[in-house]
């Protein structure tokens, strides 16, 4: 029962972080390896697992997402090649120099984030200006990053689309979540299918990240886009250590 109510709560808590910025992993991902599982079927059991709570999140948006339509699906689609290329790329190699890297790349998209404003002016297409080609190029290594390993695939995917899309927060972080769910739906199929999935897990977790992806939608609402930025921010450099020290 104690297991239980542990792999619960993590659950819960990784939907709520994931719909607010992204990295949920880095609470759920610990939690089942302190349950015992082995590192690699801990990973393809937490992408699985929290698939409910990137829906939810998508499902919280809908308002923001009602205009953006033919954006999130163009950029979805880029996405799938990326995120198919990630989960082939763990599934067939141990990717230990890549693991090594993870915690320097979720740094750099945590500062770039910090600095998306100025960065935006330097790099960034005007009000009235088409978006950059290059949110395209972004959102396929920021899929295939979050098929291989999903810790701070949120911050990630909300740095590319805050530098190349002249847009607010708030609708940024709502094409972030459909960017998330389409990550994940390639790895649930990928994983299902090739990885070794403790269904019994999944059952457990997959209800209540749901139910936080829902929950973290309505909270991300309450925040400025300041302070939004900076819980972003602040969780990704936080990844960035955990992943680090992991």
């Amino acid at each position: 029962m104690t297991d239980l109510l542990f792999l619960v709560g993590a659950g819960l808590l990784a939907g709520v972080v994931n719909a607010l910025a992204g990295g949920g992993t880095l609470i759920s991902f610990p939690a089942l390896l302190a349950l015992g599982y082995p590192g690699l079927t801990a990973s393809v059991t937490n992408a699985v697992a929290l698939w409910p709570g990137y829906l939810g999140g998508v499902l919280g948006y809908r308002a923001e997402l009602r205009d953006q339509r033919r954006r999130a699906a163009a950029l979805s689609i880029t996405t799938v090649l990326g995120a198919g290329a990630g989960s082939a790329l763990l599934l067939l190699t141990p990717g230990k120099l890549f693991e090594s890297l993870v915690p320097w790349l979720v740094a750099f998209a945590s500062v770039a984030l910090l600095a998306q404003p100025w960065l935006r002016k330097l790099f960034g297409s005007e009000a009235n200006a088409a978006p950059s080609k290059l949110v395209y190029a972004g959102v396929f290594l920021g899929g295939c990053y979050g098929a291989y390993f999903n810790g701070g695939m949120g911050v990630l995917l909300l740095t590319v689309l805050g530098l190349f899309l002249h847009e607010g927060l708030h609708r940024l972080n709502a094409v972030r979540a459909v960017l998330a769910l389409v990550i994940s739906t390639v790895s649930v199929v990928a994983f299902s299918l090739f990885g070794a999935v403790q269904w019994r897990a999944v059952a457990v977790i997959a209800p209540a990240a749901l139910v936080g992806g829902l929950l973290g939608t309505r909270l991300a609402r309450l925040m400025s886009a300041r302070v939004l930025r900076g819980v972003v921010v602040a969780f990704g450099l936080g990844v960035a250590v955990a992943l680090a020290l992991r």
